[in-house]
């Protein structure tokens, strides 16, 4: 029997994948130890990370230059490492819903903030068009996909400065033209796996023009550096994206 989730929150895992999982919680890729008992550093779990990343690429033609990262926190973190990473001094955002007016409250602890334009005025019940971007922001913010509200930006715009999207609800429901964007980032619950992991995919080059300094562990370049496993990876939820548990 098919079962449906019509909520905006988590999404369906193929049955396959549960029972590929329910495998790999008693005994993960055959060591006899639990998925949730073996060490991220194994070659085992390495080797997961790596082509659960590389999937990735291959899934959205993600060019060269860029890099997947798998972390933790949610986009709600998100919202506040793309300004510190990326907002020298001004920062340009389109407001459709709930999740851009979050991402703007965190970015204005960072600089000045250009909403563009806001579709709050009919409680967010369409999307916003011709606005001007200013050619003096560091990056243009978007949500494609406003899930509270049903609105969606589906096309891959042209932005004359760097353009971010938080496409947590819509990513892999579409072809997407990664190119056209410096960085895509988006909770998985919602459209790829279950809650504990965030996907973020960047274009190298972006980083390192601010001049303040980034903690650690909100610093992209830290887990591009080491592949995300900087610290411990939510592993059961990074499974996935491993091919063995594709359904």
């Amino acid at each position: 029997m098919k079962k449906h989730n019509f909520y905006a929150g988590p999404s369906i895992l193929p049955e396959v994948t549960l029972e590929k999982t329910a495998e790999a919680i008693k005994d993960f890729a055959g060591t006899g130890i639990s998925l949730m008992s073996i060490s991220h550093r194994s070659k085992e779990f390495v080797a997961v990370m790596d082509e659960a990343q590389q999937l990735f690429k291959d899934l959205l033609n993600i060019p060269k230059g860029y890099s997947v990262l798998f972390l933790g926190g949610g986009a709600s973190t998100q919202f506040a490492m793309v300004p510190y990473n990326l907002m020298g001094k001004k920062a340009a955002y389109l407001n459709t819903g709930a999740w851009s007016t979050k991402a703007i409250k965190e970015a204005r602890l960072f600089g000045e903030v250009d909403v563009v334009a806001s579709s709050d005025d009919k409680n967010f019940s369409y999307i916003p068009k011709g606005y001007t971007i200013p050619n003096d922001a560091d990056y243009f913010h978007i949500t494609t996909n406003n899930t509270i509200y049903g609105s969606e930006i589906k096309t891959d715009m042209d932005s004359p400065v760097p353009l971010v999207a938080d496409m947590s609800s819509d990513i892999l429901s579409r072809p997407v033209d990664v190119s056209k964007y410096v960085m895509i980032y988006g909770g998985a619950q919602k459209n790829l796996a279950p809650a504990g992991v965030t996907f973020v995919i960047i274009r190298d080059d972006i980083l390192g023009k601010v001049d303040r300094p980034i903690p650690t562990m909100l610093n992209y370049k830290t887990h591009i550096d080491k592949g995300s496993m900087f610290n411990t990876p939510p592993v059961f939820a990074v499974l996935r994206y491993y091919k063995p548990c594709a359904g």
